[in-house]
């Protein structure tokens, strides 16, 4: 599975990297630091002209430049983007932006977790559900 991270906190994801390594699943992780990141690797741009689609995307909302909401809206209004999984992991527990990220597309919505513990326990039942048990459209 090809997962593309949007994350620009490199705390978060070294967390993230260090729950999905705990795994025995055959994962690729590519990060992006921000918004603008994202969007040219989604849209194979630039430095990402080589990149492979992503099987599944995990989301920060507080991003640099164009947020995760923006880039959210970019994903679904691109027809060739919209059918990829987003998951949204955010440390933003406000109503609106649940809301507003469903309202979007996203496919799930997560707030991080404060401890270490707790935090790659969520990252394994996100590689756990999205890898074992969820059937995803092919390339």
């Amino acid at each position: 599975m090809r997962i593309l991270l949007v994350e620009d906190s490199r705390a978060d994801a070294r967390l993230i990297v260090e729950g999905m390594l705990e795994t025995k699943a055959r994962i690729t992780l590519n990060v992006a630091e921000d918004g603008e990141a994202a969007m040219d690797y989604l849209r194979r741009q630039g430095r990402y002209e080589d990149a492979d689609a992503p099987d599944l995307i995990l989301l920060d909302l507080n991003l640099p430049g164009k947020d995760g909401r923006e880039v959210l809206a970019d994903i679904m209004a691109d027809e060739k983007l919209r059918r990829i999984p987003v998951v949204v992991l955010t440390t933003s527990k406000a109503e609106e932006d649940v809301t507003r990220c469903y309202e979007l597309g996203a496919n799930c919505y997560i707030t991080k977790p404060v401890g270490l513990d707790r935090f790659i326990d969520v990252v394994k039942s996100i590689e756990e559900f999205w890898l074992d048990v969820v059937t995803l459209p092919e390339g």
